[in-house]
């Protein structure tokens, strides 16, 4: 690398470090994340707490599902499709009594699991299937999730010549998938807010950690646009993009 910019060794050393599961506490002193005006986390306590079994879709790492553990049901289920969060996710829930089972996140995977099964599924930031989630809640179960929309960043894509790979993904999206079932909408929220980087070193390392934001990302291939970021964040004193996220919590007819 021919460039010598004074803090080319900071952003290679964000670049090296480690990441697994879905653990971003080296951003937390890098990056301050607006909150929407729900709690995704309330809900799940809530619902968690009254179930006797529950099904967590994408559990990544287990690290979000462990938070719930003093509400956790008699059967609790996981599933997750990255091999190496598998692993990591077995190991974590296993001494809770916690199976992790192996599933893609797509919109048409049909889970490893039977009809019924579930008083309440959860899903945070993974695809899944409307009719599938149907299938495999019991009558008057509850499917709450939380989900990043299609656009959500669509400025941090344009910053690094990129453009997001699930545009069509929001709420009427799913909105729609779900008038395909019988499931009653009881909850259905949008917000836009505001993700703001203090330094570029945490960009280089929430965008290696994410990789489908920009695809084959290392400070190496996109020199430039870090620098292009570096010129702006001494420009204007921090580095703001916008989040989309929006919830759904729906209902099985008893």
């Amino acid at each position: 690398m021919s460039h010598s910019h004074p803090l080319l060794s900071t952003w290679l050393a964000a670049e090296r470090q480690p990441f697994s599961g879905w653990d971003f506490s080296y951003l937390d002193d890098k990056v301050i994340n607006e909150l929407p005006p729900w709690s995704y986390e309330t809900m799940v306590r809530q619902h968690m707490s009254l179930a006797q079994s529950a099904l967590d879709l994408g559990t990544a790492g287990g690290e979000k599902l462990l938070e719930f553990k003093d509400v956790f049901p008699p059967r609790l289920v996981a599933t997750e499709g990255y091999i190496p969060n598998l692993e990591l996710a077995r190991q974590r829930l296993a001494p809770y009594g916690v199976k992790v089972r192996r599933s893609e996140a797509a919109l048409a995977e049909i889970l490893p699991f039977g009809d019924s099964e579930f008083d309440l599924v959860i899903d945070r930031h993974t695809g899944y299937n409307t009719r599938d989630v149907e299938r495999v809640l019991r009558p008057g179960g509850v499917f709450l999730t939380q989900q990043v929309d299609g656009k959500s960043l669509l400025d941090l894509f344009e910053a690094f010549g990129d453009q997001p790979h699930w545009p069509y993904f929001n709420l009427a999206f799913a909105l729609e998938r779900v008038a395909e079932t019988h499931l009653v909408v009881e909850l259905a929220q949008e917000w836009t807010g505001k993700k703001i980087f203090n330094d570029v070193a945490g960009l280089v390392y929430y965008l290696k950690a994410i990789p489908w934001i920009v695809d084959d990302f290392s400070v190496e291939t996109h020199l430039p646009y870090l620098l292009r970021q570096q010129e702006r964040l001494e420009r204007e004193g921090q580095l703001v993009f916008h989040e989309h996220l929006l919830v759904l919590q729906t209902r099985k007819p008893a």
